[in-house]
């Protein structure tokens, strides 16, 4: 794949992007494989390495604020009905309005939930995993306790159930450790398929 090649995909996949962030993007991109076949590498490999449209796609768009997305494809839906929008269907977007904006102020206040529902689970979680962690700590105390009481037979069984939350708490540890990488990741990549979901539907 040549350099312009490459460039033309990336307009062409960015096309409903801003016009601003993709002049910068392109411009961008365009110097960083310039600079390289500068420095003697050949323009296919400068390209390669610098990996697929695809993902380059999903990376900027993934950066992109959605209130911007959202805002140029509102723009630019005007300008295409700015020509042949009738003055009754004007009217009816003007008194609209209202509703069209409870709805995305309830979109929001879902989204905020959802974020907040997500934060208390990691919360929850992860104190468990403390909890544990002070269980099987108090239980080694009481055990010495017990054990320079003379109650040496009850303080080794008391320590022996502490190994047992310790190792209970390296098994929490990977399992929240994983569950937590999932709910975060899971938040940015909903907001990357929904701001595609914009842009393809712009595309149309």
């Amino acid at each position: 794949m040549t350099k312009q090649e490459f460039l033309d995909l990336l307009i062409k996949g960015l096309s409903s992007l801003p016009k601003d962030e993709v002049e910068e993007r392109i411009s961008f991109y365009s110097e960083i494989i310039d600079d390289r076949i500068e420095e003697g590498m050949p323009e296919e490999e400068a390209i390669s390495n610098i990996g697929s449209v695809d993902e380059i796609i999903t990376q900027i768009i993934s950066e992109i604020p959605l209130t911007k997305i959202v805002k140029n494809r509102i723009i630019k839906e005007k300008e295409k009905k700015k020509e042949t929008m009738k003055t009754w269907e004007k009217i009816l977007i003007i008194l609209g309005s209202p509703i069209w904006f409870s709805l995305l102020i309830s979109l929001i206040a879902i989204a905020i939930s959802l974020i907040a529902s997500l934060i208390a689970i990691i919360i929850a979680l992860w104190a468990t995993f403390i909890a544990v962690i002070a269980s099987g700590i108090g239980i080694i105390a009481y055990g010495v306790v017990l054990i320079v009481t003379q109650n040496i037979l009850c303080g080794v069984a008391i320590i022996g159930t502490s190994i047992f939350c310790f190792g209970l708490s390296i098994f929490l540890f990977s399992c929240f450790k994983l569950f937590t990488k999932t709910l975060v990741i899971l938040p940015k990549n909903l907001f990357i398929l929904i701001k595609k979901c914009f842009i393809k539907k712009e595309e149309k």
